[in-house]
């Protein structure tokens, strides 16, 4: 072997015996793809991982950029601001080479919430006209990106992996629908690029979005921390998923349903109960039931329907289902707000009597098949037939809540925080938008220090204290009430009114769009509609009005009360369609409000009833569902929800 042959057989086999780490490619987070919006006019922080002391140069609009990599490998360098503009590309070099393209100056928002927020354009979402909006979803100067679910006991690094797609009806089905909304507003009035950030969790509580450090300035939240500095992570998630499989364990074992074979139709259900159909069955007897029930219907199909085949339309079912026609099983779903749609052929079928049986396993909270009677159904070729009513049901067995995850996103404040807010920071972004507030409703007074907390806290994070943040309040939603109430509903969104007092903030108020039996209203648009307005106002110079009629005074007139208003636009009207004004109650000193009457006089609103000679306070669509909510301006913005009493309420230690 000659020397040249020698001296190179010796270098590969010193390489071959080098760490992998020495010799490293260069990373980048993935919030870095091609399609991205980088925000403009500021200076634009752009990050990754090398070798230790590896030498990174960045070339982008023109412009060279360099950075070295510290003794953690991580590098960052601060591109120059940029006005609106691209498609640019950009280069990253170091022992390799990385090259990303298509990327456009704009603004780059992040959305965030619960399910709310996370609600897309299809699939369990389907909002109002979704079919019409995907198809119309051709925005290519709108770019999305949504942030895959992860806990993180401890702040993590980096994302999952994803990446930016351009809008487009084969990219929105699975967005956020508010989010997009509020974006191709933006997008439409100002004419630029528009980066959308998805990063939520249906159910989940605000205190898992913040940093431990917020999270310590609350004292309510100082113990979990100390607990969860403490847990053996890996051991706790082992235990948590053994129960869970003992639990399924018994389910499958322990379900009279499936000892006895109740989906097929010879089942001898003349003694089981009946139940009226949709509704949680929490409401129809079975309180505080975890486990299974078993539901089963019959239907009388024609020949002509037999043959052709029917579409099955179950509502929504709170947990899982499995559901079975004539003993064949047709579909099963574990998605709790998801529509059940399960397509039935000819050989599952026949002319006469048909039997359906439906085993819901519920394993915790509420349980059932819910929703609108509309969505309880069958399709055949003669039309649609309804299936709401009374069903015929029996307990498969009660097996109590399935034991908690105790790594769930709800088990302690900061979980989400650290897997999906913290690994993209530093990111430059414009603002945030939010919906959410549900889940913490039971604990409404707290939240007027948690929420403004968590805004304090991101704007922290992302080294912008003036950082935009708007938010939805609460929708109107449950049963009406025939009396005035206290509500913890309407606490919640007493708090989010509060946080107004934070500067550069903004709401949306829904308290017209609500459903009653479901808390994931529909309509989509008008929300994402009314999130853009304070932002076209007040960060974007559009002088518009932004906002529904807000209190801001009373007056005690002898036996009647004057309220002053901010935001009356070109002046206050009512929706009511007799021409009512509605959703008002009044009470004395003593605290007992009674529904009241109330007309608009020129500005202001007057409030009295008949039976209150000395009132005190008014209260405005004060409820869980004041579906009289009716007090607008004439822009079409709704009155937010309030009272001027400071009386304590029931979510108040």
């Amino acid at each position: 072997m000659n020397r040249f042959l020698r001296k190179s057989a010796w270098l590969l086999l010193a390489l071959m015996f080098v760490p992998a780490a020495i010799i490293a490619n260069i990373k980048l987070p993935y919030i870095f793809t091609n399609n991205m919006v980088l925000q403009r006019d500021v200076k634009v922080p752009v990050w990754g991982w090398g070798d230790k002391g590896e030498r990174v140069k960045i070339t982008f609009a023109g412009k060279k950029y360099s950075a070295k990599s510290g003794d953690d490998g991580k590098w960052l360098v601060y591109l120059d601001p940029l006005a609106v503009g691209g498609p640019y590309e950009m280069v990253i070099k170091g022992k390799n080479e990385i090259t990303l393209g298509n990327i456009l100056m704009g603004e780059v928002w992040i959305c965030s919430g619960q399910s709310n927020m996370e609600m897309p354009l299809a699939g369990w979402g389907n909002i109002k006209n979704s079919a019409k909006e995907i198809a119309d979803a051709n925005y290519p100067n709108i770019r999305l990106f949504t942030v895959i679910k992860k806990i993180g006991e401890k702040p993590i690094t980096e994302l999952e992996q994803t990446e930016w797609k351009v809008c487009s009806p084969a990219t929105i089905p699975e967005f956020s629908a508010v989010g997009y909304f509020f974006g191709r507003n933006l997008n439409k009035e100002l004419n630029i690029p528009i980066g959308l950030i998805n990063t939520s969790w249906g159910g989940t509580i605000a205190e898992t979005w913040i940093s431990a450090g917020a999270a310590n300035t609350i004292d309510d939240f100082k113990e979990p921390l100390k607990q969860l500095t403490n847990l053996n992570w890996d051991k706790l998630k082992a235990e948590a998923d053994a129960k869970g499989i003992i639990w399924n364990d018994n389910i499958e074992k322990n379900d009279a349903g499936v000892l006895n074979k109740w989906f097929e139709p010879v089942t001898d259900d003349s003694q089981w109960k009946v139940m009226n159909l949709p509704q949680l069955w929490e409401n129809a007897g079975l309180a505080n039931f975890d486990g299974v029930v078993w539901f089963r219907k019959e239907i009388v199909l024609s020949e002509a329907e037999a043959k052709a085949g029917i579409t099955l339309n179950l509502a929504q079912i709170d947990d899982i289902d499995i559901s079975y026609i004539n003993g064949k099983q047709i579909g099963t779903t574990s998605n709790y707000s998801q529509k059940r749609n399960y397509a039935v052929g000819s050989s599952k079928l026949k002319a006469g009597k048909n039997i359906i049986a439906i085993k819901v396993i519920d394993t915790g909270g509420g349980g059932g098949i819910f929703g609108e009677p509309l969505d309880l159904s069958y399709s055949s070729t003669i039309g649609t037939t309804s299936l709401a009513g009374d069903w015929k049901y029996n307990i498969g067995i009660n097996a109590g809540p399935k034991p908690d995850v105790t790594t769930g996103p709800n088990s302690f404040p900061t979980l989400l925080f650290n897997g999906m807010i913290y690994p993209m920071l530093p990111l430059a972004v414009r603002g945030a938008i939010w919906y959410q507030g549900e889940s913490n409703a039971s604990r409404a007074y707290q939240y007027q220090t948690l929420f403004p907390a968590l805004i304090n806290d991101w704007r922290k994070q992302f080294a912008n204290p003036n950082m935009p943040f708007y938010f939805v309040q609460l929708a109107n939603f449950m049963e009406t009430n025939s009396q005035p109430v206290e509500s913890e509903w309407a606490e919640l969104r007493e708090a989010q009114s509060k946080t107004l007092s934070l500067p550069n903030t903004g709401m949306a108020v829904i308290i017209d769009i609500g459903e009653a039996k479901d808390i994931h209203p529909k309509n989509k648009q008008d929300v994402g509609y009314r999130l853009s307005l304070p932002a076209l106002n007040n960060l974007y110079n559009k002088t518009i009005e932004y906002s529904g009629p807000v209190n801001k005074s009373q007056i005690v007139e002898g036996n009647k009360i004057r309220l002053k208003f901010d935001h009356i636009g070109k002046g206050l009207v009512t929706k009511d369609k007799y021409g009512y004004l509605k959703g008002f109650s009044i009470a004395t000193a003593d605290k007992k409000f009674v529904w009241a009457k109330a007309y608009i006089d020129g500005n202001d609103v007057i409030v009295y009833a008949d039976q209150v000679t000395q009132p005190v306070a008014v209260r405005y669509a004060w409820a869980n569902n004041p579906d009289d909510a009716s007090l607008f301006n004439q822009e079409g913005l709704p009155a937010s929800p309030f009272r001027t009493d400071d009386w304590k309420g029931i979510t108040q230690k």
